[in-house]
């Protein structure tokens, strides 16, 4: 671990003497997880291999080499395990197979297999808050009396008032909607109710109950025993809730996962020391128990297996106790996904999240879009504000230009790209997709769009099959002549196609390559940042391991350093006469 001095969160070069430069925090590591990229496949709109619309394992074995020719370290799939789909996957029935709809167990095995045989690791998502309401585990919980073991696997509560008609507490979904939902008993009369912090048809976890601790270190087990090489853990801050289950009000404009951070000023989003009330279900310190004995399950197998968490916990420092030595191994930086188009809130973000994962020896683990979130290509240019799980439509206020959009989306990246520490890619964006926010109203099936009666879009909008090859139908998502597509493609994605972009100098899936290679050839994830002074207020600029990155988030050209060889390595954008334009970044040969 390298400890040096670092500006003050916020900080810009125009702030710092022109002599000297600052070095941020780093931790350092020999782990592959530590600098890896890692791309996340959502199979059910990856590729389809037999023509019924959704993606399926067949499909993602099919096009791994277009991934290993990209040139990432591995790939997360998101779930793919047996379930009714009334969440896309994340309410699970079964977590020891393979949903139908995505193939079999010895599909997956023989993805795994070619994966491996790629060089790219394979990380699968596991959801521990809650299962379906299809579980046997809940149908045995439903069917037993109140106070039995089987009811003791959830979170199980007598409602309030004299006949129990009101829910335990106030408790908000975060799909939208109460938290609670009320049970018919055997016989027909009113029972008790059940927590479900996403859809009624999750059902919370108790994880205060050592049996289901128990089931879910054997599912660790099953998964590892075949191969796998880690877990990204789904709502990984939510198993436990506080004691006596107290009501809670979020703060206004607090976002639907976190403690209430989206939508705060830039020098505060950035703030280590901000913390925020911290809801009774999120968050609370007995998760960590959990993840030690999680960690203790992967230390049996060889190799360097990982756990990541989903995790959307302020302030950053609080976040650093997932990734603590005997925890999790990376947690997602969704402080650095929210921060927005500003060279200072960006800058503050980094120095902040680098400084607070190093004091546990933890690398940042960077991303800017995924399954949840508005692609970032449409993200960064919006004109109004749209807190996290709102989604987007084609009433939505301050919706961008394209153009601009992917050209700050590019900039982004490649600033991300530079970061020391590992960096999680979202299918599409290597190939500059928009958020697609002209879905029909009949076509959306998010649980938030209909448990907000059409209030709040959801995440359809960054769903959207992929497209592979231009004039194909479904633009070759599925086999040839299939017409099917579980959520509408838009009419106008040829030039988004990955045939279309392969190997044309300028395209984004060209930019992405360079800049994953280059990325590996100077071991930018396992570097030290150096901050660069003498930029403007508008400037995003550091060295990393002898890559000079400079990125311009203001309105007006930036001169490109006139001392420095000059030997441009990559750039988003094409490059002036030794200036740089808005909303592009440059990487050079320092």
């Amino acid at each position: 671990m390298t400890i040096e001095t670092s500006p003050e969160p916020g900080a810009t070069a125009a702030d710092e003497p022109e002599t000297e430069t600052t070095t941020a925090l780093v931790a350092t590591g020999s782990e592959w997880w530590r600098s890896a990229v890692i791309y996340q496949i959502y199979p059910r709109s990856f590729a389809d291999s037999d023509g019924d619309g959704v993606g399926d394992l067949p499909g993602i074995t099919a096009r791994l080499d277009s991934l290993a020719a990209l040139g990432v370290d591995a790939v997360w799939l998101s779930p793919f395990m047996t379930s009714p789909q009334h969440d896309a996957g994340y309410d699970v029935a079964d977590y020891c197979d393979v949903d139908p709809l995505f193939g079999t167990l010895d599909d997956f095995d023989r993805m795994l297999g070619r994966a491996h045989a790629l060089g790219i690791r394979v990380i699968v998502d596991l959801v521990p808050n809650h299962t379906s309401w299809d579980h046997v585990w809940f149908k045995e919980a439903l069917a037993a009396p109140e106070g039995s073991p089987e009811r003791a696997r959830y979170m199980f509560r007598d409602g309030k008032g004299p006949n129990g008609d009101e829910a335990p507490n106030n408790w908000e979904s975060v799909f939208g909607g109460p938290a609670w939902e009320r049970v018919t008993n055997p016989d027909g009369t009113p029972g008790q109710w059940y927590l479900h912090l996403f859809d009624r048809s999750q059902p919370d976890l108790d994880w205060e109950n050592p049996w289901v601790r128990q089931q879910f270190l054997d599912i660790l087990r099953f998964w590892l025993d075949r191969g796998v090489d880690g877990f990204r853990v789904d709502v990984a801050h939510g198993l436990i809730k506080e004691a006596g289950l107290p009501d809670y009000t979020p703060p206004e404009g607090g976002g639907s996962m976190g403690g209430g951070v989206v939508g705060l000023e830039p020098e505060i989003l950035a703030d280590a020391t901000l913390d925020p009330p911290t809801p009774p279900y999120w968050a609370q310190d007995g998760v960590h128990e959990i993840y030690r004995s999680w960690h203790a399950v992967l230390e049996e197998y060889e190799g360097d297996r990982v756990l990541c968490a989903e995790a959307w916990v302020e302030p950053l420092t609080k976040l650093a106790r997932w990734v603590r030595p005997d925890e999790m191994q990376q947690a997602f930086n969704f402080t650095y996904l929210e921060a927005g188009w500003s060279a200072a809130q960006l800058r503050g973000v980094i120095d902040t999240s680098i400084s607070a994962f190093a004091t546990v020896g933890a690398p940042s683990t960077w991303v800017l879009s995924n399954h949840d979130v508005v692609r970032h290509a449409t993200r960064l240019a919006l004109t109004a504000e749209n807190p996290q799980g709102d989604g987007l439509g084609p009433d939505s206020p301050g919706l961008p230009d394209r153009a601009a959009g992917l050209r700050r989306a590019r900039a982004a990246t490649a600033v991300m790209l530079a970061l020391p520490g590992s960096a999680y890619i979202y299918q599409g964006e290597e190939l500059g997709l928009p958020e697609v926010v002209d879905l029909p109203d009949d076509a959306r099936q998010d649980p938030t769009w209909f448990r907000t009666h059409g209030a709040r879009y959801g995440r359809d909008g960054c769903r959207v099959p992929i497209p592979w090859q231009a004039g194909a139908t479904t633009y070759g998502f599925g086999p040839a002549g299939s017409t099917a597509s579980w959520l509408p493609q838009p009419g106008d994605w040829d030039a988004y196609a990955r045939d279309s972009q392969e190997g044309v100098p300028g395209s984004t899936l060209s930019l992405y390559t360079a800049l994953l290679a280059l990325r590996s050839q100077y071991a930018l994830g396992t570097g030290t940042l150096e901050w660069l002074p003498g930029y403007g207020e508008d400037v995003i600029a550091f060295r990393n391991n002898g890559v000079v990155v400079i990125a311009n988030a203001g309105t007006t050209p930036v001169e490109l350093p006139a001392e420095l060889p000059g030997q441009v390595l990559v750039a988003s954008e094409d490059l002036g006469e030794a200036a740089l334009a808005p909303d592009a970044a440059v990487w050079l040969l320092a």
